[in-house]
């Protein structure tokens, strides 16, 4: 065995020793917590640097009870908006100082198994961005101190902190883009198995419709995609009659884009023959063989309320459950042009 790798690793009382300092002084100085000269600090850092040692920020979460690492629950996560969010949060994370800790489940199972695991690393908080956490799992986060925050799930659990895009504000905007375009027989699209917030996406274009004096149950067909994403918009649109409503809006934009290519190979296109609109805005929407008309959920915003209510959650986890809805815009492009 060679010399280096027979050497002890260096401990924070090196550095101490080293420096001339405390080793509670070095802890402050590796930490940034508590009061310490400039001076002093730039002396230990320099000492650290010499000596090569790394903090242990698993040691330091056994000894504080929480380490400097955020779980964050995903589901498939090769869907384009996902994945653009996933981005979001591990910048948004890593700006904060924190480390990430990703785990893609499939089922409900895997997040009870992954939520457990994230309290036995001691994890500062966890971001749920798939799947709904049973309450009794959430309790557990909480008795150990441990913040819990989701994104676009339905906010029905004590003790947990929702950011949501504004669902209900970007289907009344579709409504209305579709009926001043002229549209008169509308026609939504979502998958069988649908995300809390398609859901609600639904249901507030039925009502923004009726508002606006459609008849929802004459003048409103329901598709209905036996697959989730591009697949599911593709086949929806080879499975659908002739009498084609003239305005659509989809649940997200990759049904929007499946649809759009699905109505392509049958000869049919938007806006010349229906109009389109979908929800997220991810960079396929903008492609030139797409120019889809679509509502923009804003990512980054979406990742920095997450990290604030969590962080904020981690100092009370007591405090009554809040929810904030982001703001989403309509971006008008050649499926659904803007009108005057």
């Amino acid at each position: 065995m060679s010399q280096t790798l027979r050497k002890q690793a260096v401990t924070a009382e090196d550095v101490a020793k080293r420096a001339g300092v405390s080793r509670a002084v070095v802890s402050r100085a590796l930490s940034s917590n508590g009061s310490i000269s400039p001076a002093t600090k730039e002396k230990v850092l320099r000492a650290a640097q010499e000596l090569g040692y790394q903090v242990n920020f698993l040691a330091q979460g056994l000894n504080r009870q929480r380490s400097h690492l955020i779980g964050v629950i995903v589901a498939r996560i090769g869907d384009p908006f996902r994945s653009s969010l996933l981005e979001g949060l591990l910048h948004e994370i890593q700006r904060r100082g924190y480390q990430a800790l990703v785990t893609e489940i499939t089922g409900e199972q895997d997040l009870v198994t992954t939520l457990r695991r994230f309290t036995q690393f001691r994890v500062s908080g966890v971001i749920v961005t798939s799947g709904q956490p049973p309450e009794a799992i959430v309790n557990e986060c909480v008795s150990q101190r441990i913040a819990v925050v989701g994104i676009n799930r339905h906010p029905d659990i004590p003790l947990v902190d929702f950011v949501c895009s504004d669902n209900v504000s970007g289907a009344r905007q579709a409504a209305e883009q579709l009926y001043r375009s002229g549209c008169r027989r509308f026609g939504w699209l979502n998958n069988c198995g649908s995300t809390w917030a398609g859901i609600q996406r639904g249901e507030a274009f039925f009502q923004a419709l009726q508002q606006l004096g459609v008849d929802t149950q004459q003048q409103v067909r329901w598709f209905d995609a036996r697959e989730e994403g591009y697949d599911g918009g593709f086949q929806a649109a080879q499975e659908s009659d002739a009498d084609l409503p003239e305005g659509i809006f989809c649940a997200n934009a990759q049904l929007a884009c499946g649809f759009l290519d699905g109505m392509r190979q049958r000869g049919k296109s938007a806006p010349a023959d229906f109009h389109l609109i979908g929800f997220d805005n991810t960079p396929q929407s903008g492609q030139f063989s797409y120019q889809l008309t679509t509502l923009h959920q804003d990512v980054a915003e979406i990742a920095s309320r997450a990290l604030t209510r969590l962080l904020e959650r981690a100092k009370n986890p007591l405090q009554p459950s809040r929810v904030e809805w982001v703001k989403v815009k309509l971006i008008h492009r050649q499926t659904s042009p803007q009108i005057g």
